[in-house]
């Protein structure tokens, strides 16, 4: 079974689901922003501000995270699935041994035959 379809759809739904995740947590209005007013303006009555229920950002960022984690262990698990590859690029290979010319074949055969035709190797008397 051929899974790269999956797993090509799982990535793409993993990296929008990503973009989506940090654009919502750019979005949301964190709790440490309320801290100046409660130390002058008088705008928030705690000191971190309302703690009531989540709002609409906060619920989707828990939602996204949830795909997210999801997506992961999908991703984790169609990999592990793929058909083992080579471990290394000569694994499978086979070896050919290149042929000598014939030429040089003959040439090599010729100088270990014939004798020496140099005055300096031959041994005077």
């Amino acid at each position: 079974m051929d899974n790269s379809w999956i797993f090509s759809l799982l990535l793409t739904i993993h990296i929008l689901v990503t973009i989506a995740i940090i654009g919502l947590i750019l979005m949301q209005h964190g709790k440490g922003a309320d801290m100046g007013a409660a130390f002058g303006s008088g705008a928030s009555g705690s000191l971190f501000g309302a703690s009531g229920s989540a709002n609409f950002l906060s619920r989707t960022t828990a939602i996204l995270a949830t795909i997210f984690f999801s997506t992961s262990l999908a991703l984790a698990y169609v990999a592990s699935e793929k058909p083992k590859s080579p471990s290394s690029v000569m694994e499978n290979q086979t070896i050919t041994l290149p042929e000598q010319n014939q030429n040089q074949q003959n040439q090599q055969n010729q100088q270990t035959t014939m004798p020496s035709q140099n005055k300096a190797d031959v041994v005077p008397e």
